[in-house]
């Protein structure tokens, strides 16, 4: 068995339930760390703390809309680069320069431009945007073991007061 390392107690941590009680809650995540680092500040020991985001949702933000010129010129531009990459390698075997890294641009260009229509073209004009998902929480609780809870509590309850948030 293995001894109680941090790296195997941070193992053992990312698939259980966080355990404790609430001592804050917070809308923001970096407002739930604010408290946390407030509570390192006054030497409180944040092993025992957890944030915790609750009401989870999933958001997929419309970044822009997707056109057969938009498409074919990101293959284009993604398979140049990976084409000058083979190029470059080629050349240092090869020691012809110029020729090599030639014959992997056009290469990187007409790989990546059929490697992106063909997928963009099976959708049929079905999914015509670009878009970037992420999971984000209604709100962030700080969870703290039972035995310092109220102690966390109340130093959070005093940064309130004192700070206004």
């Amino acid at each position: 068995m293995a001894a109680d390392t941090p790296d195997n107690k941070v193992l053992n941590f990312q698939k259980t339930r966080p355990e404790g009680w609430p001592v804050g809650s917070f809308q923001t995540y970096v407002e739930a760390q604010e408290a946390v680092d407030y509570l390192s500040d006054n030497n409180f020991p944040v092993g025992e703390l957890t944030i915790v985001g609750v009401d989870l949702m999933e958001v997929e933000r419309v970044t822009g809309r997707l056109s057969w010129g938009r498409v074919l010129a990101g293959g284009a531009a993604s398979g140049a680069w990976l084409g000058v990459f083979f190029g470059t390698v080629l050349a240092l075997m090869s020691g012809d320069w110029v020729s090599s890294i030639a014959i992997g641009l056009f290469m990187g260009i007409i790989f990546g431009t059929v490697g992106v229509a063909v997928p963009y073209a099976a959708t049929r004009g079905k999914r015509d945007f670009t878009s970037s998902t992420q999971i984000v929480a209604g709100r962030y609780d700080v969870i703290c073991s039972p035995q310092r809870a109220t102690e966390a509590r109340d130093m959070i309850a005093r940064k309130s007061a004192q700070f206004g948030a």
